[in-house]
């Protein structure tokens, strides 16, 4: 089995670069680590960058998880192919783009495009907000799903997640302690569905709100709390459609729970997302 060590980047196609580096900057509170050529790379925690916007098709979405070692890389490249995945072996050139030493690209049964990397850069130099947005880090992605029955194993048999709880279908699931580093929303194509900042306190997100309301940021959910990991959340729209989200107080499944946690099953309403009873603008999130 493939041991995936953490959530890493997630590379976004944009139509308007400029825009969409602003809105990170002004409205997210990420920080530019650097600009080159047709993409600039953003940072919200020690890590070289946690986000990158490439000019080109704004549907081009890239997930990059992190492995530990050369071997790891090697036989996860192996376990792919034998279970019928084209597995793409990253040139020099463009280990160098993604700031890792080596890495692997390929799709999951959806057509979700993945990055298995080793080595990627850290950052010499603290995080530095372009605004006191409360970021301590990038934390998950939620993944579109076609069939989240066949991608939940995928992801779990394969690739070593666990289920941590279900929406309906849409599981979420851990890789280490953390509730979720990813969860998969039924939908008709593939692609990120929303990308999470964990912010220090609940102060943040309520703060986060006003200042987007003041902007005419659509909100897309919230403020509220979600019934499965317990975090605190605020989604709303960023460019070309994409849904970011800031939430605080995750819950985390350490290795004592492990013996006895179970998952459990919600159903697929609104009170499954949100036990405040907020209700969402988000076509995944909707039955």
């Amino acid at each position: 089995m493939i041991h995936l060590h953490d959530i890493r980047y997630v590379r976004l196609g944009t139509a308007d670069l400029q825009a969409s580096v602003r809105y990170a900057t002004d409205v997210l509170g990420l920080e530019i680590a650097r600009s080159e050529g047709k993409s600039v790379y953003l940072r919200s925690d020690s890590r070289d960058h946690t986000l990158c916007y490439t000019e080109g098709d704004p549907r081009d979405h890239t997930a990059a998880f992190e492995v530990d070692t050369q071997q790891e890389l090697n036989h996860a490249a192996a376990i792919l192919s034998q279970n019928g995945c084209q597995v793409h072996q990253g040139s020099a050139a463009e280990a160098e783009q993604r700031y890792v030493r080596d890495f692997i690209n390929f799709k999951d049964p959806s057509g979700n495009s993945i990055d298995l990397v080793y080595a990627p850069h850290h950052s010499g130099r603290r995080y530095f907000p372009s605004r006191d947005a409360g970021i301590t880090g990038f934390s998950h992605i939620g993944l579109r799903t076609l069939d989240p029955h066949r991608d939940e194993l995928f992801w779990t048999q394969l690739l070593g997640a666990r289920v941590s709880d279900r929406i309906g279908a849409a599981p979420l699931l851990r890789i280490d302690e953390v509730h979720h580093k990813i969860a998969l929303f039924p939908s008709t194509y593939p692609g990120v569905q929303h990308i999470n900042h964990q912010v220090e306190s609940i102060d943040d997100v309520m703060r986060a709100y006003y200042i987007l309301k003041e902007r005419n940021i659509p909100i897309r959910f919230g403020p509220g709390r979600h019934p499965t990991s317990g975090a605190m959340f605020l989604y709303f729209e960023g460019p070309d459609g994409m849904v970011y989200e800031y939430s605080t107080g995750v819950r985390l499944i350490t290795e004592e729970d492990e013996l006895t946690y179970r998952p459990r099953n919600f159903p697929f309403v609104p009170e499954s997302f949100c036990m405040w009873g907020s209700r969402p603008d988000i076509p995944e999130f909707k039955s």
